[in-house]
């Protein structure tokens, strides 16, 4: 009889290590999408929408990153850049920024090259490894990936992701294939609606090169101004609304993953309320 208590014990103290081995393995992370600002000195507005925002993320507990992926302004003007910048430093949390089809026009002056100098000038603490279009950075355990589909001579509402991009891609997934992986992108390789001015060319291509990895989790993009939510594939294609548009919202998404499970995604819409004071 004794025996079999003491096996009966340290079969409790071998399913309670197991569970509490599960737990401390659990990573989490909570982060904010903003998407299509649209910012615009010339629109008053946009600004107090920009700067509602900033204070209502402000607000938010645990938030370990915002992003913002692209058409951050409306048009492809330096000015725009500069003044985008000096709000959204005001954030709490780092920040990110993907390009979109408004954001660059080299004819314009302000080619991809001019857009991310232009934000370290008035961010000396931006981060060195996203001052590419294309660029990786870790946070909690998840790896994020940036990938640039916007063109910079004759920009369009049509995104664009290049071989040179999607071979760069490929070499990342296999490099962190250990690790689970967002991708960061303004244009969506599966839209929310079928709206053929707003297409991604050759999305096909993409989605046959993510197709031979395991570890993508999310694919998270803007460009279409609504809100979608579609897993293909075991992947969660998620699309948010234009933060400039009413009612003004942005995106809190929480991932929680434990080793040997699938990781688990939950979205949320912030309505900002636009403070007239500003």
């Amino acid at each position: 009889m004794k025996k079999i208590t003491i096996l009966f014990v340290s079969l409790i103290i071998f399913t309670c290590l197991t569970i509490f081995s599960n737990a401390v393995q659990a990573k989490e992370i909570r982060f904010v999408q903003v998407t299509d600002t649209h910012f615009s000195p010339e629109n008053p507005y946009s600004k107090k929408v920009l700067q509602s925002a900033v204070e209502d993320i402000n607000n938010l507990n645990n938030v370990s990153f915002v992003v913002f992926t692209g058409d951050n302004i409306d048009k492809q003007n330096p000015d725009y850049l500069k003044d985008f910048v000096k709000i959204v430093n005001k954030l709490k949390p780092r920040y990110y920024l993907v390009i979109g089809n408004h954001d660059v026009f080299r004819n314009n002056g302000l080619s991809k090259k001019q857009y991310l100098d232009t934000v370290r000038n008035y961010n000396f603490f931006y981060p060195i490894n996203a001052r590419k279009p294309n660029y990786v950075f870790k946070k909690n355990g998840y790896v994020f990936i940036v990938v640039d589909g916007a063109k910079e001579i004759i920009p369009n509402n049509n995104g664009y992701y290049r071989k040179d991009t999607l071979a760069w891609l490929d070499r990342k997934l296999t490099k962190y294939n250990k690790y689970p992986v967002v991708i960061l992108q303004h244009f969506p390789i599966v839209p929310p609606k079928d709206i053929k001015s707003h297409r991604t060319y050759q999305a096909e291509e993409y989605l046959a090169m993510l197709g031979k990895h395991h570890n993508v989790i999310a694919v998270i993009a803007g460009h279409y101004h609504i809100n979608g939510e579609i897993m293909q594939d075991g992947v969660y294609h998620i699309t948010s609304p234009t933060l400039l548009n009413n009612p003004h919202q942005y995106k809190i998404i929480d991932i929680s993953t434990v080793k040997g499970f699938s990781s688990m995604i939950y979205t949320q819409l912030k309505e900002v309320e636009v403070n007239s004071e500003l």
